[in-house]
């Protein structure tokens, strides 16, 4: 259903069961699936992928050009999966020749006023709360949240499961697993509640819990570390996820625990 007050571009793609509110802007070369509801005063710009059954809430603008210089007009897309939700005023910026999209994934919450800048990657089922900020070319694991109002620098990665304190200042990759806070962003511990949530036994934690304390609180530099942690720690999916965190990070990792 679409109000009349609506404008839809006439070569935009909008599936059976999509409804528009009134004063919602589609510019062409969007498609928007089945189920999907634009709310009041949206608009979706050029490039635009909207999956099924997502919730774009009052105010929020999708798919606008990069506040990158180095854009220079590429055809480049947003892509939103499945069942997201995206709150009032968030602001998603489409990706430039560097990447050539910026993705949300799906059953994602970004909630009011989140930015998500240019070549962004957001896995899914990730929480992204009030006021978060993402510069560009930053990834975003699967099931990480992040609290109010972080700030997230450029080319930073978060990795799957992690959660960062509200208002931190994330210049540094986040392992894994992982709980980060304090000033500079520190290691709080193992996500352990929100594993349990996501059916991790406690052996399970136990062991990501034993190789973060080889490398954030037994004071081995990184490098070290992943030497202990290589010949020390039988392979599993979780050693080797981590270990392959740590030598693919570019900006280097959080600091290691600082005792209160």
């Amino acid at each position: 259903m679409i109000q009349p007050l609506a404008y839809v571009h006439p070569s935009a793609k909008i599936a059976d069961n999509v409804t528009i509110d009134p004063f919602v802007t589609i510019h062409k070369n969007v498609e928007i699936d089945e189920g999907t509801w634009i709310g009041p005063n949206v608009t979706i710009f050029e490039g635009t992928r909207i999956g099924k059954n997502c919730r774009i809430f009052p105010g929020a603008s999708i798919g606008a050009i990069p506040q990158d210089l180095k854009f220079d007009g590429e055809e480049t897309l947003t892509i939103i999966g499945n069942n997201t939700t995206v709150r009032e005023y968030v602001t998603i910026n489409k990706g430039t020749k560097a990447l050539g999209h910026t993705k949300v994934g799906s059953d994602v919450l970004l909630m009011a006023y989140v930015h998500l800048a240019h070549d962004c990657i957001v896995e899914d089922n990730c929480i992204l709360a009030n006021s978060v900020q993402v510069a560009g070319h930053v990834h975003i694991g699967e099931w990480a949240i992040l609290g109010g109002a972080a700030l997230v620098h450029q080319f930073v990665k978060i990795g799957r499961h992690a959660m960062v304190s509200g208002g931190s200042l994330v210049r540094k990759d986040v392992p894994p697993y992982t709980k980060a806070a304090r000033e500079p962003l520190s290691y709080e511990g193992v996500n352990s509640i929100g594993l349990r949530r996501r059916n991790f036994n406690t052996e399970k934690i136990s062991e990501i819990q034993d190789i973060y304390r080889t490398l954030f609180v037994k004071g081995h530099n990184t490098a070290k570390a992943i030497t202990i942690i290589e010949t020390e720690f039988s392979p599993t999916p979780e050693r080797d996820e981590i270990l392959l965190f740590l030598k693919e990070s570019d900006r280097g990792i959080m600091k290691g625990f600082i005792s209160k």
